[in-house]
């Protein structure tokens, strides 16, 4: 099985996890028009919980992506095999008992999180999700642990393809009930998406296992230890982060409320957060995910061969690209916020001023994701966990005090979620430093991609007011000034010497 560079392996699963993002963009666009923010809102406060398992479950993906990139280094086909044995099982139990809960006891977990009563029907059309989600994620993370993310990418593209069908179909049939169903039909959508996926990824995994060459399987009972081992700090980790995202969806419609909003004025300013902005940024953070992804199975791999000057090269790699894929999007998400939900959601266009601020939490978040897969990729998994968790409780006190005060009110769990990535960002970087010895160039992974950021965003918001004024088609105005803004950038980073074109290229070529 061919091997692919970082560059590359972050390309294929970065243009395929944002062409996904699109697709779900789609799967939102309809969504709104049918069950407006109210809806949406009913739908999202559901999910934080199911990204929590998300959460809870990403550890094994990611141990799976170390194992066996460190056994192929190896050629050790055998403990590969075993690896991917025991983690199935380990991902079936865990992914099986939460969807248990989900569908068995959805009204009283409604309850406890104070939740509006409308959004059980969205924790039980989310509730068949988890298993097939987690099976899923053990086969993805065997192609990403031996460095091939073809299959992870395409599977990515079918996952979202079925969620887009599935969903939005489903809560166009169930409309005439109510809001309420419709939104949990909606949800439903994530369990017909893993559901393809998964098959998508076994057929694969099966044509994959063909071409090993064993003829016997040796048991190791250290396999499932060392799995826990990575996985469960990895875990926290991330469990960590959807524990904020799961602490919004209990604290800020409550605090909305205590500053003067309705229910129904809360869920709407809640769904404008979670389900436009927020949906938004995901977009670029699917590139910022890829590379996480592409990073984990690589820097593993030079660090247990004892390569030294591979894993600093690839450290200041990835720090390049986590700016260079950062800025513009901070930039464009913030200058064009208005345009863009214009674009999006023709008449729903509310809450642009939303998008407009917390586009500025992406860097942060970046630098976040890519720093901790650089520590989990060369062993130190508790690290993040403690910066994350510092973090955290900066987001829930500037939270907690903030979207209370009537003219601040939802912008305090942006300027939560603001402090607590620069925290957690910061601490990383100090801690890559102390535990690896790495020395990061900022002036070229952080300066030099800036300067190009920023010529790149004057030349963006002059073309779309060009072509707007010329045209007053938005449409055009925004299509045209992203894809002139797109050149411009590109140029840019070449010119300002980010990268060197004949080292991309190669090793795009190399694979």
């Amino acid at each position: 099985m061919k091997k692919q560079s970082l560059i590359k392996g972050t390309l294929i699963l970065g243009i395929a996890g944002v062409f996904a993002k699109f697709l779900g963009l789609f799967f939102r666009w309809p969504l709104i028009m049918l069950i407006g923010d109210e809806g949406i809102g009913y739908y999202q406060m559901s999910y934080p919980l199911y990204m929590f398992f998300i959460g809870i479950a990403s550890g094994i993906p990611v141990a799976i992506s170390k194992m066996v990139s460190e056994r192929n280094a190896f050629n050790d086909e055998g403990s590969i095999l075993l690896v991917i044995k025991k983690a199935f099982l380990t991902m079936l139990i865990l992914g099986g008992g939460f969807s248990v809960v989900f569908l068995v006891f959805p009204r009283e977990l409604v309850s406890f999180f104070k939740w509006d009563k409308k959004a059980v029907y969205s924790l039980m059309g989310i509730g068949a999700a988890p298993v097939f989600i987690s099976l899923m994620s053990v086969f993805r993370g065997f192609f990403q642990g031996m460095q091939t993310m073809t299959h992870t990418a395409v599977s990515q593209i079918i996952e979202q393809i079925g969620r887009v069908v599935f969903g939005v179909g489903l809560a166009f049939l169930l409309l005439p009930k109510g809001i309420e169903y419709a939104a949990g039909g909606a949800a439903f959508g994530a369990a017909a998406g893993g559901i393809a996926g998964f098959l998508y990824l076994f057929i694969k995994y099966l044509a994959a296992k063909k071409q090993f060459k064993i003829k016997k399987v040796k048991k190791d009972d250290t396999i499932l230890t060392e799995l826990l081992h990575i996985a469960i700090p990895v875990s926290l980790g991330a469990a960590v982060g959807t524990i904020m995202n799961l602490l919004d969806s209990i604290i800020v419609p409550q605090q909305l409320l205590r500053s003067g909003y309705t229910f129904k004025e809360a869920a709407i300013l809640y769904g404008q957060l979670t389900g436009k902005a927020m949906v938004l940024i995901n977009v670029p953070l699917t590139v910022s995910a890829a590379l996480c992804s592409s990073l984990v199975p690589i820097i593993a791999e030079s660090f247990v061969l004892n390569k030294k000057a591979e894993v600093d090269n690839k450290v200041e790699m990835a720090m390049k690209v986590s700016m260079v894929i950062a800025l513009p999007c901070t930039l464009g998400l913030s200058f064009l916020s208005a345009p863009i939900l214009n674009l999006l959601f023709p008449g729903h266009a509310e809450g642009f001023k939303i998008l407009q601020y917390a586009a500025y939490t992406l860097p942060f978040i970046i630098v976040t994701q890519s720093t901790t897969s650089i520590l989990q990729g060369t062993g130190c998994y508790m690290e993040p966990i403690k910066n994350m968790l510092i973090g955290c409780i900066g987001k829930i006190l500037i939270t907690a005090v903030l979207v209370p005060i009537p003219f601040i009110n939802i912008y305090g769990a942006i300027v939560g979620s603001m402090v607590a990535y620069i925290i957690t960002s910061v601490a990383n970087l100090i801690t890559l430093k102390a535990k690896l010895g790495v020395k990061i160039n900022y002036y070229d992974t952080l300066i030099k991609p800036a300067y190009s950021a920023v010529f790149m965003i004057l030349s963006v918001v002059f073309t779309y007011q060009y072509v707007y004024n010329s045209t007053m088609s938005n449409t055009l105005g925004v299509f045209i000034s992203i894809a002139l803004g797109g050149i411009v950038y590109m140029i840019l980073i070449f010119l300002f010497g980010i990268f060197d074109y004949k080292y991309v290229k190669s090793k795009f070529a190399r694979g």
